[in-house]
């Protein structure tokens, strides 16, 4: 597996700080003190398909490949406005694919779970180039009158372009049975059978056992991740994590023994922007250069299920 190109959208709106302590009960200070979030950028007039087939394009234009040798497309999602199709669908007329598709849900994980399935896919020569797309709408799961949620996230979409090499040194995905920690329920359409009452119940978040299962999970796959590449974590450059809170970043940096210049973040900018924040971050440091030919990357991530994964790659990058 090798990531030939990288793509990002988002929204226009940007919401910061203070406009929120207009109508919620909280300022930039509480805010900031507890996630590091600053702003964030959330739709409004766009729709996320529009996001995910933009940052679809750029991927693909800069792996320069032409969009029909592409062979599979894999959209992580955890809600948008389609029940059906699946988003993949959407995104594969939008870019004018000709390929097979598939949407996949493991919350803030996806984009991880997204490179197990498609570099076994090309080990099983399913498919050669496969075009994963991670678009994120998770303001509309929150109830804006709950500040301990509502503040927390951004909407956005981020895409990788991978092909055949050898640049995938190890990868883990697991989930443990935490399925009250983190979670939203949608009433669905009744029938006339139905015999339980349903509601609405806007996403629900014990954070401090959030802060403590992500840390640990996330410094547990990061370790055996390491190991079986054959390598100590001094040896990696990049550690990039999924952006959900900058003091999680921060725990996980302190207890590797590693300095915080080693894990970039852009989590103030942006929020929590579910299964595309890693995606997003990988595609601002390449477009500023600053992932080198032979870097070694760790990517980690931890979503609602309890789903978490991680992988070592080493950079090498052929983008237009």
């Amino acid at each position: 597996m090798k990531i030939i190109g990288t793509g990002s959208a988002h929204p226009r709106l940007t919401i910061t700080n203070d406009m929120l302590a207009a109508f919620l009960d909280t300022n930039d200070e509480w805010i900031t003190t507890r996630t590091g979030i600053k702003q964030r950028q959330i739709i409004s007039d766009e729709r996320l398909k529009d996001l995910a087939i933009d940052a679809a394009k750029q991927a693909i234009k800069k792996g320069g490949i032409d969009v029909h040798d592409i062979d599979y497309i894999i959209c992580s999602n955890v809600v948008n406005e389609y029940v059906t199709p699946s988003l993949s669908c959407i995104i594969h007329d939008g870019i004018d694919a000709n390929c097979p598709c598939v949407d996949i849900n493991a919350a803030c994980s996806g984009f991880l779970y997204g490179l197990q399935i498609a570099h076994s896919f090309q080990r099983a020569g399913v498919a050669r180039n496969i075009l994963i797309v991670c678009a994120e709408e998770p303001t509309r799961m929150v109830d804006w009158k709950d500040r301990s949620t509502c503040v927390l996230f951004g909407d956005a979409a981020g895409a990788v372009l991978i092909t055949e090499g050898d640049c995938m040194k190890s990868m883990r995905v697991t989930n443990m049975s935490k399925t009250d920690v983190l979670y939203e329920e949608r009433k669905l359409e009744p029938t006339p059978y139905l015999r339980r009452n349903e509601d609405n119940v806007p996403l629900q978040m014990k954070g401090q056992e959030v802060f403590k299962t992500a840390v640990k999970a996330s410094v547990k796959d990061i370790a055996h991740v390491v190991e079986e590449a054959g390598l100590q974590i001094d040896d990696i450059d990049h550690f990039l994590l999924h952006q959900a809170n900058l003091r999680i970043i921060e725990a996980v940096s302190h207890l590797l023994k590693q300095d915080m210049s080693k894990f970039p973040h852009n989590v103030e900018l942006y929020g929590n922007t579910s299964s595309a924040s890693i995606p997003v971050l990988l595609n601002e440091m390449n477009m500023r250069g600053e992932l080198k030919d032979g870097d070694k990357i760790v990517l980690s991530a931890f979503g609602a299920g309890f789903t978490t994964g991680a992988c070592v790659i080493e950079w090498h990058s052929n983008q237009k």
